[in-house]
């Protein structure tokens, strides 16, 4: 290892390498979100194998690693761009994905994405105490490869890491197999109602309860017992239509309902939370300015590490630079309809929308993955409020169309504003977990932001050539001369339709209303709480756990609950920072182990078209049961093996 006060970090082989990881798992994230509308986190997978090519060669370092899993974390969650993307498609605007096209509405945001979260670095990062489960385990990961905390600590760390990864693997294999259920729920009826209970079987999602915290998990358990024990059981009163299945008549109220009311309560949460760091934003920007004028003066060398962000003239040059090629790129799209027939006032408006509502979306974004981390967090949700946002900035211009080619040109545009958005949302989501991550191994910023450019870019330019070929190989539900295959692409049909909604009158805002509500109820809770000492509820994860199924939310309310007992325990043992690691190490093995079997079985589904490539039995009565009896072993097994680890 390389050391030094100037140590290697930003090299051509480590950008070599992130570029490399790129393809693979943009591709397999692609993949799944069009597939499944699930994504996952890159960077501890990227982290992993970094360390094990980066170490067969000379003077690698832990800031050198941390680089190679920014430029993979970035442009992997840059595939998100495919819960707005293939929307253009299914509303029968694109036939398929023109390149260049693609490649700058994917760039352009990201990028802007970037810059909005360098001031924001110092808000939410360096001066905030959010919990950032999966920036601390990627650090977490690094700093065993990198051989910190000694010898024995260091085999105590790797071994605690190795048991999640395997514990991770071991269940999704047996799964995949069919030999046990991915999820124990079930719908229920009673007294003329009907709803769902039950939880995905994911040592992950154990191990993300586990690093966000009781606060956060309680949060999200108070939206599940809103959305799924009173909200699903009114609205399905009365029992599904003759001919219709309950279990489809349950997910159809949850998808049609439950998940507008959540994204109402997550709309008026995002907005309160971006007004209480409005204040450490201010600060952050004029930190950043304090020291660009100490770096002007004294260089580098006069400026703390922690300060070394970009300059921000640059930041702020480079986000007021880039709304001309958006108004260029705006201007072509919209080449005919309405919207050319009013390209001035549209182009500025919707130019100034970017513009603001990628500083909203930017602050929201970055604060929900410190809550609950970039996997976790809704980020198809604010892609509604998005949508929602500049589909009122077009009525408002342009009112109900009674063309139907001019309404479709009006819901293209639309959902083309949106991708932009939704870039910065995307790029938000991850960047902010990053650079936690190098925050906590002594990155530089500025390197790790040049990083993140990179992972934009490389990104941008893969991301286009997979749609084109996945949508002539399989092509989107709904769209014109969809097959029997079509992958579902359900976060772009949703948003889609929400436009359509909003332009053509069919939006239910009674919906929107409660969700507004129900998040005001919320955040006057919280603030009591925090008035009294007695806690807090973070009102946005109240939105998540209504807005998000309940198999994802479920189990990291039980990884907190379990968390938050080990923790207790952690701290009346002889090393309570020995204890206490090992249970982050050995949860974010959990992550990681998480992460590599998607990555594995993302390629066997997209080698063979099979979503069940690795089944090799069929559906049966004992997969539950068998699997709650050994996913419960397993949870068992892992707390007791942070346990044995943390005894000194």
């Amino acid at each position: 290892m390389a050391s030094g006060s100037n140590p290697r970090e930003l090299t051509a082989r480590g950008i070599a390498l992130g570029a490399a990881l790129t393809v693979i798992f943009t591709a397999a994230n692609v993949y799944l979100g069009l597939r499944i509308g699930l994504t996952f986190a890159t960077s501890i997978p990227a982290a992993v194998i970094s360390m094990a090519i980066l170490r067969l060669l000379p003077g690698s370092t832990i800031q050198e690693n941390n680089i190679v899993q920014t430029i993979a974390s970035s442009a992997g969650t840059l595939s998100a761009i495919v819960f707005v993307l293939p929307g253009l498609v299914m509303v029968g605007w694109w036939s398929g994905f023109p390149y260049w096209q693609s490649v700058a509405v994917i760039a352009i945001g990201g990028i802007l994405g970037v810059m909005y979260s360098v001031p924001l670095r110092r808000a939410l990062v360096t001066g905030s105490d959010l919990p950032y489960p999966e920036g601390v385990a990627a650090a977490e990961v690094l700093k065993v490869g990198a051989g910190e905390g000694g010898t024995e600590e260091n085999k105590r760390g790797l071994a605690a890491v190795a048991t999640g990864t395997g514990l991770s693997v071991a269940y999704p294999l047996l799964a995949k197999l069919g030999l046990v259920a991915e999820e124990a729920s079930g719908v229920f009826r009673f007294a003329g109602c009907a709803t769902t209970a039950g939880g995905g079987l994911s040592m992950a999602l154990i191990g993300v309860g586990h690093l966000v915290g009781l606060a956060v998990g309680l949060a999200i358990l108070a939206g599940v017992v809103i959305g799924f024990g009173v909200l699903l059981p009114i609205y399905t009163a009365g029992g599904p239509p003759a001919g219709t299945e309950l279990a489809d008549f349950v997910s159809g109220v949850f998808r049609a309902k439950i998940r507008f009311i959540g994204a109402g309560t997550i709309g008026v949460a995002a907005i309160w939370t971006l007004l209480r760091v409005i204040g450490p934003i201010v600060r952050g920007i004029a930190g950043a300015l304090a020291a660009s004028r100490a770096r002007a003066a004294e260089g580098y060398a006069g400026v703390a590490l922690t300060e070394r962000d970009l300059p921000i003239g640059l930041v702020g040059g480079t986000i007021v630079v880039l709304m001309l090629p958006i108004a260029v790129l705006l201007a072509g799209f919209a080449s005919d309809g309405p919207v050319a027939a009013h390209l001035g006032t549209t182009l500025l408006a919707a130019v100034a929308y970017v513009l603001v509502a990628g500083v909203v979306i930017a602050s929201v974004c970055g604060y929900m993955a410190g809550l609950i981390g970039a996997s976790n967090s809704p980020i198809s949700g604010v892609g509604i409020l998005a949508a929602l946002g500049i589909a009122l900035v077009l009525l408002a211009l342009f009112g109900h169309l009674a063309d139907p080619a001019a309404g479709k040109a009006l819901v293209a545009f639309a959902l083309f504003v949106t991708a932009l958005v939704f870039g910065v949302a995307t790029i938000s989501n991850d960047n902010l977990q990053d650079l936690k991550t190098g925050e906590l191994v002594g990155a530089t910023p500025w390197r790790q932001q040049v990083a993140l450019v990179l992972g934009v870019v490389f990104g941008a330019v893969v991301i286009p050539p997979i749609l084109t070929l996945l949508n002539g190989t399989f092509g989107f539900a709904g769209a014109p001369g969809a097959g029997p295959e079509a992958l579902a692409a359900p976060q772009a049909a949703l948003i889609s339709a929400i436009i359509q909604g909003v332009l053509g009158q069919g939006l239910d805002w009674n919906l929107i209303a409660l969700g507004a509500a129900i998040g005001a109820g919320a955040i006057a809770l919280d603030e009591g709480l925090r008035a009294t000492g007695k806690g807090a509820l973070p009102p946005l994860a109240v939105g998540m756990g209504m807005y998000l199924p309940m198999p994802t939310t479920l189990p990291v309310v039980i990884g907190a609950v379990l968390g938050h007992f080990y923790n207790r325990w952690a701290m009346g043992q002889r090393d309570p920072a020995l204890a206490e690691r090992m249970g982050v190490l050995t949860a974010t093995g959990l992550i990681v182990g998480d992460g590599l079997f998607n990555i594995a079985f993302a390629a066997l589904v997209a080698g063979s078209g099979k979503a069940d490539v690795m089944s090799v039995i069929a559906a049966n009565a004992w997969s539950m049961p068998l699997g709650l009896a050994l996913f419960g072993a397993l949870v068992a097994f892992a707390y007791a093996r942070m346990a044995r680890g943390a005894r000194v």
